[in-house]
């Protein structure tokens, strides 16, 4: 069974504060990390992604995408869904979100 494709940032929140298994995936630049990241990332940017498939794992282990908003997120996302990672989804509303409903230390960037 695979999950949702979206799942919100209050949910990643509750995830992590639970000690659950799970990649936190950030495709941003890296201007972008230096500028905001959330802390136990792994950082490829979006188009490295192809090329460092096998750094995220197991097909069958759980993935959460991120990028600043959502959308490049979303696209690898479901980029990784075709390549049978079935367990991936995407933190809508990306860091951004992170920093306004979870983290607000996380300073938020155009």
């Amino acid at each position: 069974m695979s999950l949702p494709l979206e799942i919100d940032v209050r949910s990643v929140k509750q995830m992590r504060d639970a000690g659950q298994t799970f990649t936190l995936l950030d495709v941003r630049e890296p201007n972008e990390i230096a500028t905001a990241a959330i802390a136990g990332s792994v950082r490829i940017p979006m188009r490295q992604v192809p090329a460092r498939l096998a750094e995220l794992g197991e097909k069958s282990g759980r993935i959460v995408v991120h990028c600043h908003h959502g959308g490049r997120s979303q696209r690898v996302t479901h980029y990784l869904r075709q390549q049978g990672f079935l367990q991936v989804q995407n933190m809508s509303g990306g860091i951004d979100a992170w920093s306004l409903e979870v983290d607000p230390a996380v300073p938020r960037y155009e």
